[in-house]
């Protein structure tokens, strides 16, 4: 009965020494949604334990992850859309990696509005002012004719879970949101998926950014990350109906919903973790626009790709 008492601590102890002698990397999100959905999967089929990584996913608006990338709170910030902004403004960080190519945003709106041009005079919830969800509604809007800016009014409502809240009470008339929940709005709801964004623009939405101290000094760190969360994505890429079925267990939906949700977002990521030069060009071409540059900043001082391509040389990612 001892041996058995004392295997038993012997088993506890041991199970603990291995859980602390995991590292810790604290990564942010702004969204539970499909964007971040490799993060999910490196965590949940423990891609991230199998790099000796103790994963703490941390959600929070993109703004505040800046201030946590910059201070050192945060190791990895996941929404990379307002850090290359902040970059352009001399942050000290740099994109490592990007997830998505495209802006994964469907235009959503109340079962009374048909069309974008009924949205005239209407109210549209965004996370943050002057954030990808925002610039990119305000671009597809804009497509059918409308200027979001002096037609209709934005309120920040926060992440798509409210922001779905508030088109079912009225609050707001229309969102750009991204799956699963366009489809469960359309499906539960009665709303009206109105346009998306996955196949009319570049918008450089979801990857990691990282303090460039810590692109220098730890790089063996960023590695074991990046080689993780490229597991996750070549799983996600090749594996639809087991992608799908994980899919449906991390939002508690159907699988109808999250096959479905897969299939509509599979073309917006980038596969390798690496945009198109033209695609990093139109981008950051853009972004000098929206926040008055006089040109674009050259894309060296913003991205570095270098840790990605070892990554995906080791895999065979092509």
């Amino acid at each position: 009965m001892r041996f058995v008492i004392l295997l038993f601590g012997i088993l506890i102890t041991g199970n603990a020494f291995a859980q602390s002698a995991l590292e810790r990397v604290r990564i942010s999100y702004s969204s539970g949604g499909m964007t971040s959905i490799d993060l999910f999967i490196a965590r949940d089929l423990k891609y991230f334990q199998k790099q000796n990584l103790n994963a703490e996913l941390i959600r929070m608006s993109a703004n505040l992850a800046i201030s946590a990338g910059i201070s050192g709170d945060v190791d990895v910030l996941g929404s990379i859309g307002s850090a290359i902004r902040s970059i352009q403004r001399g942050a000290p960080l740099r994109v490592i990696s990007v997830t998505l190519r495209r802006p994964l945003f469907f235009l959503v709106a109340r079962p009374e509005y048909n069309s974008v041009k009924d949205l005239k005079g209407k109210t549209l919830g965004i996370v943050t002012f002057g954030g990808s969800q925002h610039t990119t509604a305000k671009r597809l809007i804009a497509l059918h004719g409308l200027n979001a800016d002096k037609e209709l009014t934005s309120i920040q409502i926060g992440e798509e879970s409210m922001q779905l809240q508030a088109l079912t009470s009225n609050a707001i008339q229309v969102a750009a949101i991204s799956p699963p929940y366009a489809q469960i709005a359309r499906d539960k709801f009665k709303m009206n998926i109105l346009e998306t964004s996955t196949d009319k623009f570049a918008s450089i939405q979801n990857g990691a950014a990282v303090h460039v101290k810590t692109l220098q000094e730890k790089p063996e760190f960023l590695k074991r990350f990046l080689r993780a969360r490229a597991q996750a994505n070549q799983y996600f890429m090749e594996r639809e109906k087991e992608a799908s079925k994980l899919l449906a267990s991390i939002w508690n939906s159907d699988y109808k919903i999250a096959n479905e949700s897969y299939r509509a977002s599979k073309a917006a990521f980038t596969g390798t973790g690496i945009p198109t030069d033209d695609e990093i060009k139109e981008y950051l071409a853009l972004d000098a626009q929206i926040i008055g540059l006089p040109q674009p900043v050259p894309a060296s001082s913003v991205f570095d790709f270098t840790l990605q391509r070892e990554i995906n040389n080791e895999l065979r990612i092509k």
